[in-house]
């Protein structure tokens, strides 16, 4: 059996993974997916805590939050769509510029 320990910084790398990435993407279609890698970051801590100590409603959190993020996602990729037929690009920088205009 691999060590809880392993899954925990796996899950913390995944996190400043997803975290680094958000901080310096600009296209919105590659934030959300940081965000995302960020978020699997987290839920992996969560389930591998849960295992560890043998406690089933940390694993049925972790279930709840990955529907949440599909939701969010399909929000995101549906905004992500309006801005593209809009401004012609998903560049968040430039959204920023137009969207202060």
């Amino acid at each position: 059996m691999i060590a809880l320990t392993y899954y925990l910084v796996l899950g913390t790398l995944l996190f400043f993974i997803g975290i680094s990435g958000t901080l310096t993407q600009r296209n919105f279609i590659k934030f959300l997916m940081c965000v995302e890698i960020a978020i699997n970051g987290v839920n992996l801590n969560l389930a591998a805590t849960a295992s560890f100590i043998a406690d089933a409603s940390g694993q049925t959190f972790v279930m709840f939050i990955m529907a949440i993020s599909a939701a969010e996602i399909a929000v995101g990729l549906a905004l992500a769509i309006i801005i593209y037929r809009k401004f012609g690009n998903i560049d968040i920088s430039t959204l920023m510029e137009n969207l202060k205009n």
